[in-house]
């Protein structure tokens, strides 16, 4: 089959490089890029958008878009040092919008990045001994594992293992540091060993957990690797997952959600080698023709796990062992002062969104960056968008809470653990993809969600509430315990049926719900939720025992999935 147009521009770019060094050039920052620049461009960590707010009334007046750059820092495990926050947040006030953003998968974005700017974002990144490199692009993306800096055997191999396939993993093209970095050029393109002249079908997502913490929703990367230990703590290997994906696309049934499949069983030491042999499954065997269907996870779809061990192993020249049954998984509650092991602290903020910024008297971005000046406080960015400030010492806990206070900046005990565990990606107006609100209607959406759960009782419960303003799925929402994803603009699908610990999709209950109808379409199954679960039930748990035709007969007729 012919190729996309993508593969065309990855095979004639150069190793990455193709027309970006002139495009981004101060003197031609008129108009949008090439679709060969904005393509790669990606590889380097960045998507060129527009304002979509401003983009029909400036048309209208003969105007050009207002363009500007996403730029993502790819920080594996979410780990950074107070001196690298610092450093971020002096690149939020000089070249961005003036916020940064935690995202879904513990890396760090501006928004509002001009072109004579980007340039100098990404060398600023760099300077701060940080990479935008492969954060974007059809290649492996941040490495994403618990957030809790524990000082423990686990979770330091947990970070560790993270760190190591981050870096492992990383284009050797260095075009990334001809073009932002302004290293001497190469005479001929680096060859890349594991991604070939085209590099990857498209995105490739890696998670790392142990079952106590599978905050990072390690089923739905298409890698996952979830640690084995014994009675004592000790690590006696991985099993292996693989094909998880959220993508979709709305009335195209070929393209749908999916949770991994564990695959295999390998020793504590094999992380690397297994990776980098599933990298190469994806490689040579997912569809370089149709985008929408290049994922792993339809690799694995169609062909099956006993499939994927039996090439891995030809691949490794050894056999795999087939996996055991999957754990039990648990979400802890991050937020909140917690003991390190080491006798620091750390303390876990609750960040609406991510979205870090001094806002309508809540001074959160100052405050963060006080409490890394004055603390040292190393920030943990974490998978559902809030922020471990890590390294407190005891004699400064109250110190911290005082300085956060200060600045108005809500503590975690001042949210329901619905918000607490919301998620929502940022959609309009800056997202090309958005096909309705995300981020800017979080609020009002959990609000309504809120106000059912106070009628009924349950506020303390624990459920996960996901937003995306479409069906790629950023946010996760096709594993929560209530997903709501944008369909058109005001008007979203509702999913329901997922589990707490993610280790099941849900299931679309009503579409094109408007915007303002989303708690009283779910108030049905709540009221049933409250009267009939089983003692302990999540919403989730319930949803799928009673089963998705049965959960749609609880609504009002006018409301239903079709």
């Amino acid at each position: 089959m012919k190729p996309s147009g993508a593969e065309t521009i990855k095979s004639e770019s150069a190793g990455l490089r193709g027309p970006i060094a002139l495009e981004i050039a101060a003197e031609a920052a008129k108009g949008g890029l090439s679709e060969a620049a904005y393509t790669l461009l990606k590889f380097h960590g960045t998507y060129e958008q527009f304002d979509r707010d401003t983009a029909t009334p400036r048309k209208q007046a003969g105007l050009d878009k207002e363009w500007a750059f996403m730029v993502r820092v790819r920080a594996p495990g979410g780990r950074l040092t107070a001196a690298q926050w610092l450093a971020l947040d002096d690149l939020a006030g000089q070249y961005a919008d003036g916020t940064l953003r935690l995202t879904s998968r513990q890396g760090v974005q501006f928004h509002g990045i001009l072109r004579e700017n980007l340039k100098r974002s990404i060398a600023a990144v760099d300077k701060a001994l940080l990479t935008t490199l492969a954060a974007c692009g059809d290649v492996v993306r941040n490495v994403v594992t618990t957030p809790a800096p524990r000082r423990d055997a686990i979770h330091a191999r947990l970070e560790a293992e993270a760190r190591r396939l981050s870096s492992a993993l990383l284009p050797k093209s260095r075009a990334h540091h001809e073009i932002f970095l302004d290293e001497e050029p190469v005479g001929t393109p680096e060859a890349e060993p594991l991604y070939g002249a085209t590099y990857l079908p498209r995105k490739f997502k890696i998670g790392l957990a142990h079952p106590a913490d599978n905050t990072p929703d390690v089923l739905a990367n298409d890698l996952g690797f979830v640690m084995q230990t014994d009675a004592a703590g000790e690590i006696t290997g991985w099993i292996v997952t693989i094909g998880g994906g959220m993508g979709m696309t709305h009335n195209k049934p070929a393209t749908y959600p999916r949770i991994a499949d564990a695959v295999a069983l390998i020793g504590p030491d094999e992380v690397l080698e297994v990776a980098e042999a599933v990298v190469r499954l994806s490689r040579d065997h997912g569809d370089r023709s149709d985008r929408k269907h290049a994922r792993l996870k339809y690799v694995l779809a169609e062909r099956g796990a006993e499939w994927a061990r039996e090439r891995l192993s030809a691949d490794l020249g050894r056999p795999l062992a087939p996996p055991p049954p999957l754990p039990r998984f648990e979400i802890p509650d991050h937020l909140g002062w917690h003991e390190q092991g080491d006798g620091n602290w750390w303390f876990g903020l609750h960040v609406p969104a991510g979205r870090v910024a001094d806002r309508g008297g809540i001074r959160l971005r100052t405050a963060l960056r006080e409490a890394a000046l004055a603390f040292g406080a190393n920030p943990i960015a974490t998978s559902i968008q809030d922020v471990l400030l890590a390294d407190i010492r005891p004699e400064d806990r109250a110190a911290l809470e005082a300085l956060l206070r200060s600045h108005d900046v809500p503590l975690p005990e001042a949210f329901t653990p619905v918000a607490r565990n919301m998620i929502a990606c940022v959609a309009l107006p800056t997202c090309g993809q958005s096909l309705a609100e995300g981020e800017r209607v979080r609020q009002p959406i959990l609000d309504q969600v809120e106000r059912e759960l106070g009628r009924l009782g349950l506020l303390g419960e624990r459920v996960s509430l996901r937003l995306t303003g479409c069906p790629n799925g950023c946010a996760r929402p096709y594993q929560g315990d209530i997903g709501v994803v944008g369909k058109s603009p005001g008007m979203y699908v509702v999913f329901v049926g997922g589990d707490f610990a993610g280790t099941r999709l849900n299931f679309p209950i009503a579409d094109k719900v408007p915007l303002d109808r989303v708690g009283a379409t779910l108030a049905p199954l709540l009221d049933v939720w409250a009267a009939r679960r089983d003692p302990g039930e999540g919403f989730g748990d319930f949803c799928s025992r009673l089963g998705a035709e049965a959960c749609r007969a609880e609504l009002v007729p006018s409301i239903a999935a079709e």
